[in-house]
């Protein structure tokens, strides 16, 4: 069922900068354009708030890239990169998006998710049967086929590369 988009819509975005990050250096070897996205996410409807889920590192060079999201109006959640006994990273932020996705459910009515991450399918399931509309933004490759099928919108980032990756 696809419901008409209109400027009354609230929207609330959440963005996994991680996945989105690394999925445009990996497919294209370049950056994703933040502002464009968001742009998209919110085409013209009430955006009521955004995140941007990001990890801290020990060297702090994300600290522009983070100084960069709050320009664009993009709350940022930060966490500190796990590093584990014999080299082993872990950067995640997936159920810290899902429970702000959650809380922030009872204000919107529609949730834009920026991942392509398949971890994501059972909140887009929870999210739906609250009555909530939910669009997915990633790179069609690199995302996960059952999390774009249940969508009710999918935004193939990489179908349009040229609003969406910065070169380097």
């Amino acid at each position: 069922m696809n419901v008409i988009k209109h400027k009354n819509q609230r929207v609330a975005v959440f963005i996994d900068a991680q996945n989105m990050y690394h999925s445009a250096r990996s497919l294209f070897g370049a950056r994703l354009n933040f502002k464009a996205l968001l742009q998209t996410a919110v085409d013209g409807r009430q955006l009521i708030r955004a995140f941007g889920y990001v990890i801290r590192t020990k060297t702090g060079e994300e600290k522009p890239f983070i100084d960069a999201l709050l320009k664009l109006g993009i709350e940022t959640r930060e966490k500190d990169l796990q590093e584990f006994f014999g080299g082993a990273k872990k950067a995640d932020w997936d159920v810290g998006l899902a429970i702000d996705a959650v809380r922030t459910a009872e204000i919107v009515d529609t949730i834009v998710i920026a991942s392509g991450d398949g971890d994501f399918i059972p909140l887009v399931e929870y999210l739906k049967n609250q009555g909530r509309r939910v669009e997915v933004m990633a790179f069609g490759p690199s995302a996960s086929g059952k999390l774009r099928e249940i969508a009710d919108e999918f935004v193939d980032l990489g179908e349009e590369s040229g609003k969406y990756i910065i070169k380097r």
